[in-house]
């Protein structure tokens, strides 16, 4: 069974985005695997709380996403 697992800020997407998600990675399975994967393809759209994650040993909130900030050199300090 082809699984794909989804980590997202929370809040981001709406459940029309969501759902656009698991038909496009289902078709892509079914793209690849053939008609038979359908059916068995499960699609994990999973939020993230806020600052539950991070990049570059820097912890990122949905401001600084949604802002652009902390994709600098990393000496901001």
């Amino acid at each position: 069974m082809p699984f794909a697992n989804f980590k997202v800020p929370a809040g981001t997407l709406d459940a029309e985005q969501k759902a656009k998600i698991v038909h496009r990675t289902t078709e892509l399975y079914v793209e690849i695997y053939g008609e038979r994967a359908r059916g068995g393809t499960m699609v994990l759209v999973e939020e993230v709380a806020d600052g539950g994650w991070g990049i570059g040993d820097q912890v990122l909130t949905l401001a600084m996403l949604q802002g652009g900030a902390g994709q600098g050199s990393g000496d901001e300090g």
